[in-house]
């Protein structure tokens, strides 16, 4: 017979793998973790994370005023933040993207700039050395080995929106590139609330043998938002795009500049065997005028390394993970009165230092074909240390060390090569971040906060003739040691962020998608988010505030031949806690919209995006405090009203 000849290009960076290689890892996770393909976001508006993440089970996302600024919270995780998120794990291209003492920021991530995103709830995400109650969500960027040559999107809309990208990408035989540059503007829904956004994303791959991948990364971000402020509920119900008055003398803002360099390195030391090391520096400087105003210059970098291995142990499958992580920062703080938005007199000064070591390892064997174990733990070291330069007040300064080792123990039983149940039990510990230590008037020396898990759930794929249905659902319990909470005494006086005695986190977290034939497509997610306190002096079993206990997403989509689809979707919540003592509290809501697009070809897309169809009034989130005393106060976010969105996208 003749020769044959088959050549094959390269489809994935080993740095970056592809979605398939991404599902295939996700889906030997002992417990709640998924995939968020961007091709299927991108059928829409990408304006914030909740664009971005709104079908990922158990997340709960919520803009503060139709801005990138949001509520972010997996498992009750950071509750008591509406901005800056806390006790999450993000990342860009498994580089953290936090700063070192543990927060991070919202507009440091470009959804549109990604290929996929991983999200790992609770514990799961200990192989990135994650230690946190809410877990890691990864953002994952295409390489110059898949990404098309030349990619444009441009997206218009109501409230003064506008948004637009340029990408680029290329590859030798050796080298590979993309680059992606992104603004971002916005009048806002509400008085005030205005956006400006510009970021330049991109990475630079070098093969230097078959078996040794250096990957660089670059990212610069520059944006400014003005900061309309909480109403309260009647304000809200009577004119919700109306701004706080404060906020609008105070001319409140949050502006800054982030430039960040990363690189990942990855070393194929056999077939099933490879090291990635990474390292990370980033620069900050923040200009925020709220109460008083903030201007802080921070500098942070980090080193990681993970050693993996898939191999035979006893006969058996086995993959080891083993990593450490090294995170380190320095922040300048300076706190002046507030003049209409300019710093007036000085009323602080320290300097901020961050440090926190972790040292990680999971190993998952098969005991059997279809049936695996998993042990892991985690050891971390964190030290916050600030050192007050303005003393006119008395010396608030305060240097605390913290530690801990986090245990793991799960199993992983495949019903079928498709279906498979889950189980675990596990530690989290989570630190403290400047925001609770010194975010307020007043220092707070406070413990860290850990808890215990255990969860059980199923993934899948079912295919019977009519189509396909795809699922993740888990049910976890988690029982919380010191949570960090604004908190009254039992006396009703301040406490400012302390640490709750004993709180329970526990729910339900579901998502399911289905296609019924060619033509429907089915997504639902749904979250039972019973979050309480456990037999407090003051809060006896009061639920904790800050996110609904009910929460859903649900989107129909037709398809047609031409690559036509359209369809309605619905956003449902229920009442939500404002205060701790549960006195105050938001209404539930539905707020239903309809999409509408076509993939013409490979080469270009569009879409028209209406949002909150019926026009109502309601609050996406709220702030959160200890007693409200059954008043109402500003702390209501109003959603936006009625919207209509449009976009193009070419790619060659």
């Amino acid at each position: 017979m003749p020769a044959v000849t088959v050549t094959a290009e390269p489809v994935a960076s080993p740095s970056l793998p592809s979605i398939d290689v991404a599902r295939e890892r996700i889906g030997t996770t002992p417990g709640g973790a998924n995939i968020v393909d961007a091709e299927q976001y991108k059928e829409g508006r990408v304006s914030t994370l909740s664009d971005a993440l709104q079908f990922s089970p158990g997340v709960f996302v919520a803009s503060r005023f139709g801005a990138e600024e949001a509520r972010l919270s997996i498992r009750g995780s950071g509750l008591q933040r509406t901005f800056h998120m806390r006790g999450i794990q993000l990342l860009q291209d498994g580089v953290p993207l936090n700063l070192a003492d543990g927060s991070a920021d919202f507009q440091a991530v470009e959804p549109l700039s990604a290929r996929y995103v991983e999200v790992y709830r609770g514990a799961n995400a200990l192989q990135f050395g994650a230690t946190t109650l809410g877990g890691a969500v990864n953002f994952v960027s295409p390489s110059g080995l898949v990404a098309p040559s030349l990619a444009a999107r441009l997206e218009a809309g109501s409230f003064g929106y506008r948004r637009a990208q340029i990408a680029a990408a290329g590859k030798t035989d050796t080298l590979d590139w993309f680059i992606a540059g992104s603004t971002f503007h916005q009048k806002g829904f509400r008085v005030h609330s205005r956006q400006d956004t510009q970021r330049i994303s991109g990475n630079l791959g070098w093969q230097i043998t078959d078996a040794v991948e250096t990957r660089f990364f670059l990212h610069a971000v520059n944006t400014g938002s003005e900061l309309p402020g909480a109403l309260t509920k009647a304000e809200m119900n009577a004119s919700p795009r109306r701004a706080d008055p404060a906020a609008v003398t105070g001319d409140q803002h949050r502006d800054f500049d982030l430039y960040r360099l990363s690189n990942k390195t990855t070393i194929q030391l056999d077939p099933a065997r490879r090291l990635e090391i990474g390292g990370f520096y980033s620069y900050k400087s923040l200009f925020h005028p709220i109460f008083q105003v903030l201007e802080q210059d921070s500098d942070d970098y980090g080193l990681s390394a993970r050693y993996i291995s898939d191999g035979k142990l006893f006969g058996g499958k086995n993959r080891l993970i083993v990593g450490t992580s090294l995170l380190q920062g320095t922040l300048d703080d300076d706190r002046f009165r507030n003049v209409g938005g300019q710093s007036g007199a000085r009323t602080g000064q320290a300097e901020q230092r961050s440090r926190s070591v972790a040292v990680f390892a999971e190993n998952q064997h098969y005991v059997l074909p279809s049936t695996a174990l998993i042990l892991g733990a985690q050891a971390v070291e964190a030290r916050r240390r600030l050192t007050d330069r303005f003393l006119a007040d008395g010396d608030n300064s305060v240097d605390r060390t913290y530690r801990r080792v986090s245990p793991k123990v799960g199993a992983r039983h495949e019903l079928t090569p498709d279906i498979q149940l889950y189980g675990n039990v596990s530690g989290s510990y989570e630190p403290p971040s400047f925001g609770e230590l010194a975010g307020g008037v007043n220092v707070t020396p406070v413990d860290a906060q850990r808890a215990r898990s255990a969860e059980i759930g199923s993934r899948g794929v079912f295919s019977p003739g009519w189509g396909s249905l795809r699922w993740d659902v888990s049910l976890y319990h988690a029982r919380v040691k010191n949570e960090l909470l604004a908190l009254n005494s039992p006396a009703g006086i301040p406490l400012g962020t302390t640490n709750a005695d004993r709180t329970v986190h526990q729910g339900i977290e579901a998502g399911m998608e289905t296609d019924i034939g060619r033509q429907w497509t089915v997504r639902l997610n749904y979250q039972l988010n019973d979050f309480r306190f456990d037999g407090d002096r003051a809060y006896r079993d009061n639920r904790l505030a800050g996110v609904p206990r009910q929460f859903a997403t649900g989107e129909v989509l037709y398809r047609m031949a031409n690559g036509l689809y359209f369809g309605p979707n619905v956003r449902l919540a229920s009442v939500t806690w404002v205060d701790h003592a549960n006195t105050l509290r938001a209404a539930g809501y539905g707020i239903v919209g309809f999409k509408l697009g076509q993939r013409v070809n490979r080469h270009m897309s569009w879409f028209v995006d209406a949002r909150n169809l019926a026009d109502k009034t309601y609050a996406a989130t709220t702030g959160v405090i200890a007693d409200a005393r059954g008043a109402d106060s500003r702390q209501f976010y109003p959603g936006d009203g009625r919207s209509l969105y449009a976009g193009v996208e070419l790619n060659y």
